[in-house]
This record gives structure tokens, C-alpha cells and sequence, in this order.
């Protein structure tokens, strides 16, 4: 199975609202793992979820998380948030 390298990027609603909360260089950090990780291969550099969000995966930016789910060529983008919070906060969006 080759890597797929054009992946569609979706983001949820809320999104916009978690990076709201993200200072502007953890931002371009962010942008720059969707851009370079993400879309090249979201499968080998994300971690996959256990438990209530299992399916999902996650991405690690310094002290972030961008929690996904990947559908054929299209990656889901349901939060990017601190991890201390993600978990919760994605529980309650995926509901």
C-alpha cells in the first residue's frame, strides 16, 4: 500500500475556536505539522486513540494535540488543543 500524498483537509466548526485560544507561534507550529506530517502521511506520524475515541489519532505540536480521523483521502480535524484538555473536548464534539 503506497502513501497517499493528497489528502483533503477538513476541519470541525470549533476548530476556529481552539486556535483562538493558541499563541501565535505555537499557531505556525501547528499549520506547519498539518502541512508537512499530516497531509504526507497522517497514518505513521499520528498515535492512535483508545476508549470512548477510538478511530481517531493524534498528532503531538510541543504541548498541543491535533486529534484527527482519516476517511480514504480525506483527514478530519475535530481539535487542536492543550493536553490537558483534548480528550474532553473532543468527547463532547464527537457526541
Amino acid at each position: 500500500m503506497g502513501v497517499n500524498l493528497s489528502y483533503l483537509i477538513k476541519y470541525h466548526k470549533a476548530v476556529k475556536g481552539d486556535l483562538k485560544k493558541i499563541d501565535n507561534m505555537s499557531k505556525l507550529r501547528v499549520k506547519k505539522a498539518i502541512e508537512t506530517r499530516l497531509v504526507v502521511d497522517p497514518e505513521k506520524y499520528g498515535q492512535p486513540l483508545k476508549g470512548n475515541l477510538k478511530g481517531f489519532r493524534k498528532l503531538r505540536v510541543c504541548e498541543y494535540r491535533i486529534v484527527y480521523k482519516v476517511v480514504e483521502d480525506e483527514i478530519t480535524i475535530l481539535g487542536i488543543r492543550h493536553r490537558r484538555e483534548v480528550c474532553k473536548a473532543i468527547e463532547k464534539r464527537e457526541n
